[in-house]
């Protein structure tokens, strides 16, 4: 066998390997995928605990949130968003809604938020939560 058929093999074994640990991780519900399937109302119970620092209709330590699925990201008029966020960009839609809550500082290094929801099923929830928040 030469070193191209080896290589050859390597590569579509570990493809297969991949694409195996892929779609176990799948069905146990433990990537940003799981929000396509997101329960409001198990949302509105988690974004409790959002509340430390936003709330729908009021600024607070964060910016409110009715209406942030769809938004430019930094749009709030009259909140203080870091210049990090207000340059990102972004608009909130599902995806990125998720790896903001799976990691905001990963996502835009210098934004002011730091807490996280390492549980992709209820940032999926939130999501759906807030989707529903017009």
């Amino acid at each position: 066998m030469s070193v191209t058929k080896n290589v050859g093999f390597t590569t579509a074994a570990a493809i297969a390997a991949t694409l195996a640990a892929a779609v176990l991780t799948l069905a146990r519900g433990e990537t940003s995928v799981a929000r396509l399937s997101g329960d409001p109302v198990h949302g509105k119970v988690v974004y409790q605990v959002c509340m430390g620092c936003h709330s729908l209709d009021e600024d607070d330590v964060g910016p409110m949130h009715r209406g942030v699925v769809g938004r430019v990201a930094g749009a709030v008029h009259g909140y203080a968003y870091s210049p990090a966020l207000k340059n990102s960009g972004l608009t909130w839609d599902a995806s990125n809604l998720d790896r903001w809550l799976t990691n905001p500082q990963a996502l835009v290094p210098g934004a002011k938020m730091f807490f996280a929801l390492p549980n992709a099923k209820d940032r999926a929830d939130v999501i759906a939560y807030l989707a529903e928040q017009r």
